[in-house]
């Protein structure tokens, strides 16, 4: 696993091979952040990456949040609570020297506690099948992690059922991936 592009493009990240099941780790293939990050930056969602807040939900090594700010994100805010996943995030924080535009949120993301500033972009990549990707977003939602317009993108195993106050932007499926690209609000 690496990071595709950006100011880090090449450099390689801790992984967890093929996954772990156990600690519902399950890493986003540099194909799939590959084609995702190409569907950001193509345009059609306008330039929500450069100089954005980011919120990464079920954050897992952080490759996704890292790949944003590789490639021009201000700050991301990582939400992990599992322990296999939190030294591989920290891991991967250390070895790019990004601990000043980072932070990490030991939590459960269907439980977060008020945000302390809200996200431009956001990434959920909940553990497949366990139906947690809408009550984490209704929980950040709530919290005040997610700014009003803020683009969020969603993979799952199946084509995301948005909870209220998101708009459905499109979907693309890549193997057994789905992601899903929404919008919060009118605030386009």
């Amino acid at each position: 696993m690496r990071i595709i592009g950006g100011s880090h493009g090449g450099r390689v990240l801790a992984s967890v091979g093929k996954g772990d099941p156990g600690a519902h780790l399950r890493p986003t293939t540099d194909r799939v952040r590959e084609s995702l990050f190409s569907a950001l930056e193509g345009g059609r969602f306008g330039d929500p990456i450069e100089g954005a807040r980011v919120l990464d939900l079920f954050a897992g090594t952080g490759a996704l949040g890292l790949e944003a700010l590789s490639r021009g994100a201000a700050h991301v805010t990582f939400v992990e609570n599992g322990r296999v996943a939190l030294g591989l995030l920290g891991r991967n924080i250390a070895s790019l020297g990004e601990a000043a535009r980072t932070r990490v949120v030991k939590s459960n993301a269907t439980r977060l506690r008020e945000a302390s500033a809200a996200a431009a972009l956001v990434f959920l990549d909940p553990p497949y099948g366990k139906g947690l990707g809408a009550p984490a977003l209704t929980a950040a939602l709530a919290g005040g992690w997610i700014a009003p317009g803020a683009l969020i993108v969603w993979e799952d195993a199946s084509e995301a059922a948005l909870p209220h106050g998101l708009s459905r932007l499109d979907a693309r499926r890549y193997g057994d991936t789905w992601i899903t690209f929404a919008r919060h609000g009118d605030g386009d």
